[in-house]
């Protein structure tokens, strides 16, 4: 049973340590960390500008009624900005892929059983 044992963990550590991740990169990648996002049309441009207003206005000053206005108003640019498609411009829509710890476990020990 002992020699099973080492035997498994020997492998493991034997694929853990290829030596093909063990290879530098000679040479080095530059990226580009400044994107500019254009518009498609002037209509999304104001409504992304009327969004930009909103959010920076100050809600402390203003009566419940008109912050329920407001909250409509937002609501009806972001619904019309994803039905134009162009979503990307409503910060907090990416959209993404949410993973549980213990599906990413689950993930990486398939990974490393299969690989």
């Amino acid at each position: 049973m002992k020699k099973l044992t080492l035997g498994l963990m020997t492998g493991f550590m034997l694929l853990l340590f290829s030596p093909t991740m063990l290879k530098a990169e000679v040479g080095t990648k530059t990226l580009s960390t400044t994107t500019t996002a254009t518009v498609k049309s002037t209509d999304a441009t104001a409504m992304v500008v009327r969004l930009n207003e909103i959010k920076a206005m100050d809600m402390s000053t203003l009566s419940s009624f008109e912050k329920r206005e407001l909250r409509k108003e937002v609501r009806g640019i972001k619904s019309e900005l994803k039905a134009k498609g162009e979503s990307t411009y409503i910060q907090g829509s990416n959209g993404g892929i949410y993973l549980s710890v213990g599906a990413a476990i689950l993930i990486v020990l398939l990974l490393i059983l299969l690989l």
